[in-house]
């Protein structure tokens, strides 16, 4: 977390180099899913709220910026074999990841007065799994076939999506790619199970610049 925090913090000290800066807190709404490369296997989508911290870098009366973030949220979906299919035993399993994500957001403004500013965005997002939560059904005959060690420590994915700047608050609404497989080929009743799993989803979020 110390090499994050120091990695940001030379992100800023950075944009001294450009003539303008803003800096802010941000809250929002995201949803999440894990996808699964196993047509008997049901998928959900898992919701949470992010808060985190933005940097917006570019230059006077350039349409052009560079936004980098922190944030924390929780990633993940919810896995459903309901009934004996395709040789694989039922289960339900829900996974949630706590994650502190990294995005790097370049944007363009289309509609760029003053009070108001319409633009569109997207960058590349690293996020680091911090903590990993499987919550299985305790069914009887319903197996328990994803463990932390199936899941992958980093999330690499891309943010593509459209923001409203109005006066001192700034709304974004982005749609997540995942580039990586989350969890790994698992285990089910002596089978190895290919789950390709990535994860996807939507966020809008409110940031508020400071300065």
């Amino acid at each position: 977390m110390r090499k994050l925090v120091l990695t940001f913090v030379l992100i800023f000290a950075s944009s001294m180099i450009f003539a303008q800066f803003t800096l802010g807190p941000k809250i929002g709404y995201n949803t999440s899913k894990l996808s699964v490369d196993q047509s008997e296997i049901e998928t959900s989508l898992k919701n949470s709220f992010q808060f985190g911290i933005f940097a917006r870098i570019g230059k006077f009366d350039s349409k052009l910026y560079v936004q980098p973030e922190i944030n924390w949220l929780t990633q993940g979906g919810v896995f459903k074999q309901p009934s004996l299919s395709g040789g694989i035993s039922p289960f339900e399993q829900e996974v949630n990841l706590k994650t502190v994500q990294i995005p790097v957001i370049i944007g363009y403004k289309i509609i760029n007065p003053k009070i108001i500013n319409i633009r569109i965005l997207a960058g590349p997002v690293a996020s680091i799994v911090t903590d990993k939560n499987i919550e299985s059904e305790d069914i009887s005959g319903y197996i328990k076939p994803i463990e932390d060690a199936n899941i992958e420590d980093l999330i690499w994915s891309l943010q593509i999506g459209a923001g409203v700047d109005i006066l001192m608050f700034t709304i974004d609404v982005r749609y997540n790619i995942g580039l990586n497989k989350v969890i790994k080929d698992i285990t089910i009743d002596g089978k190895q199970v290919t789950f390709a799993s990535k994860v996807s989803g939507f966020s809008v979020s409110l940031g508020w610049k400071i300065f």
